[in-house]
């Protein structure tokens, strides 16, 4: 069975990729590129308005810096706790596409014509991507879905009050946001030493095993998928400073 990722180039897919590596072989990773910090913010800004944009990059430039370095040595002692290997991938593992929906995707794709191709931090895939080869795609979403779509699902099941929501889904992908059908959900509890900068490290090697039994579904034809049905269905974006901080004053959650 033929595996690849692709991938954003931050830490949570060179964790996946040293968690299930020594269990799958993984052929290549596909590094893809976000769009501009500047065409970000522009597309966000007409999505949310200005002012809850602004809202929102003073919580990642105030808050995320704080806890980063506040929390330094609780994050270092949770990476170790959980076993997450932070060695950089091999480059001869890598492949830099450019966007995850350029030429150059689909020309890599069609070149090695994976069978899996395990999907991690990048932006929507669109249809000709994922119709481009005969695989299945799957992606690791650090929520519980259908609940928790979008970003910072462990959080927002936190921030709502509903702690029994904080967990991972490994879903197949479609051209929505985090909508596909669902292989494998699992939670669990936090601590109260735990931050928005822990959480998704908790969510993230919780979803490595799965990882590993939804390869060995795949490789035994055993694969099997599901959608809730009456489940809720929200989709949540970056938090605003005065958000977290109400969070924070009136919930206790980091």
């Amino acid at each position: 069975m033929k595996i690849i990722m692709l991938a954003g180039q931050g830490e949570s897919t060179v964790y996946i990729y040293n968690g299930i590596s020594s269990s799958v072989h993984i052929e290549k990773v596909f590094y893809t590129q976000s769009a501009s910090k500047n065409t970000l913010i522009k597309n966000r800004i007409k999505r949310l308005g200005f002012f809850k944009v602004l809202n929102q990059l003073c919580f990642q430039i105030f808050v995320i810096r704080f806890l980063k370095v506040f929390f330094k040595n609780k994050i270092h002692k949770r990476i170790t706790e959980l076993k997450l290997d932070n060695t950089p991938i091999p480059e001869e593992k890598i492949i830099h596409v450019g966007g995850v929906n350029s030429d150059k995707t689909i020309e890599e794709l069609k070149k090695i014509n994976p069978d899996v191709v395990l999907v991690n931090g990048t932006a929507i895939i669109k249809k000709k991507v994922l119709e481009s080869i005969r695989a299945i795609f799957i992606n690791t979403h650090v929520g519980i879905t259908p609940q928790y779509r979008g970003v910072h699902g462990g959080y927002w099941a936190l921030r709502n009050q509903d702690p029994e929501n904080f967990g991972v889904t490994i879903h197949k992908v479609d051209t929505g946001i985090d909508t596909g059908d669902i292989i494998y959900q699992k939670t669990c509890s936090v601590n109260k030493k735990d931050n928005f900068i822990t959480y998704p490290l908790i969510q993230t090697a919780l979803a490595i095993p799965l990882l590993i039994k939804t390869f060995e579904d795949i490789q035994e034809g055993k694969l099997k998928t599901y959608k809730k049905e009456n489940a809720s269905s929200h989709l949540y974006y970056h938090p605003t400073f005065t958000s977290y901080i109400g969070g924070f004053l009136k919930f206790g959650i980091k």
